[in-house]
């Protein structure tokens, strides 16, 4: 199928940036929608920022104005810079992609994968 990689998260005091990547690899034959998603302890998986194959972006209220999402179509990598980051982005930061592959039978197939996950902790 599609494979998604995170890289980029770390430790940052509140007020500076991180930038994370997350590139695609597989049997792509096209990919949508990606975007970035956020877990903090205790709470549920919310979106932060999506953009389309077209490049229509959207984000979520807590972050609009800060971050901001982009992606390379020519290597299938979704980016998301942070900027003025809070304690309060604490969180495990997920990608996730969906799009349409190439399967072993040489079928084309949707897809909608997520990686593994990169923590980014922003002390105060």
């Amino acid at each position: 199928q599609v494979q998604l990689v995170e890289s980029g998260g770390g430790l940052v005091q509140a007020g500076g940036s991180l930038r994370l990547s997350c590139p695609a690899s597989g049997n792509i034959f096209s990919i949508n929608a990606m975007g970035w998603y956020r877990q903090a302890p205790g709470k549920q998986r919310e979106l932060v920022a999506t953009v389309t194959d077209a490049g229509h972006r959207t984000y979520a209220s807590s972050v609009k104005g800060r971050f901001t999402i982009s992606r390379d179509n020519d290597k299938n990598t979704v980016y998301l810079q942070m900027n003025s980051l809070k304690p309060v982005d604490t969180a495990v930061y997920y990608c996730n992609a969906e799009g349409k592959y190439y399967s072993d039978s040489s079928r084309i197939l949707h897809f909608s994968s997520w990686g593994q996950g990169i923590q980014v902790n922003v002390s105060s």
